[in-house]
């Protein structure tokens, strides 16, 4: 694709001097918004496989606190009667308070709340349950009961994580195109600074593909030295935000740590651009080329 040596002194273009610069800041931007993807995708994912096919049933402390345990039996008698579903299971005291230790704090004893009967309801793969229905059926026989559908937030959640992965993708595409146009302009700037060149080149035998071999060759170098150096800055960039994320409490925010096949993608980022400058390059040369001489 290109020479082994230049016949051109593309070296000392000014414009290819600020070439790697303008690379290592797309790809800096491009690091980040691929991350975003990446980490939203897993996050929805994740999500949606955890959540799906799952009700919690809450039950109201009665008044009399001496019927709570009676009416936590014939909700869970209502479950095991429904046959949509898979298995139940009554959250102990312990683990709603572990719940709402990001709210609340340590410290805090189950005497200090009126605290509800939560029960986790796991359906079977893929039971299509009439969730108004059972809540109708457990109502009637035990008021004070409410069935939360995880999938009705659960849709409205992924639907507002696609967007914002749709916008980061988006941006991706945005930074390629002002990758693309970079060189473009580049490249044509060398060529008419180097036209007098080109021309002896022409006349001695040269053809179109070995002058473009040249500025592909020297695209992909600067494509190679900007894109390493755009991932080396965004690399301590994104392990800083991963690290002030892990210094919150995990219960107000998802897990946003990058796997290393997410890391393993991110490091091909800096050789796709440097691919991309080169055939860019190359077809620019070629195009004006055919229209100069």
């Amino acid at each position: 694709m290109f020479a082994s040596r230049s016949d051109l002194p593309l070296d000392r273009d000014a414009l290819s001097r600020f070439l790697p610069w303008l690379i290592a800041f797309m790809v800096f931007l491009a690091v980040l918004a691929m991350a975003g993807v990446l980490v939203l995708n897993t996050i929805a994912a994740r999500w949606d496989k955890g959540i799906t096919g799952t009700l919690t049933v809450q039950i109201v402390p009665a008044d009399d606190p001496s019927k709570d345990d009676e009416r936590l039996q014939k909700v869970l008698k209502i479950l095991a009667e429904t046959p949509e579903v898979d298995r139940f299971e009554t959250l102990g005291d312990d683990k709603l308070l572990a719940l709402l230790e990001p709210w609340l704090g340590t410290g805090v004893g189950v005497q200090d709340l009126p605290l509800p009967r939560l029960v986790d309801v796991e359906l079977k793969p893929d039971a299509k349950l009439d969730v108004e229905a059972l809540s109708r059926r457990v109502e009637a026989r035990v008021p004070g009961v409410s069935i939360d559908d995880h999938s009705l937030w659960l849709g409205r959640l992924v639907r507002l994580i696609r967007t914002v992965e749709g916008l980061a993708s988006m941006v991706l595409v945005l930074i390629v195109l002002a990758t693309v146009g970079t060189v473009v302009f580049t490249t044509r700037t060398g060529l008419t600074i180097h036209r007098n060149a080109i021309e002896v080149l022409h006349f001695i035998g040269a053809q179109d593909s070995y002058v473009a071999s040249q500025f592909a060759g020297r695209a992909l170098i600067l494509g190679l030295k900007g894109g390493v150096a755009g991932l080396l800055l965004a690399a301590p960039t994104l392990w800083g935000i991963g690290f002030m994320a892990r210094q919150m409490d995990s219960g107000l925010l998802p897990d946003i740590t990058l796997s290393p096949v997410h890391w393993a993608a991110l490091a091909g980022l800096p050789v796709a651009v440097a691919l991309i400058a080169m055939m860019t390059a190359r077809l620019t040369v070629l195009k004006t080329l055919s229209r100069m001489l």
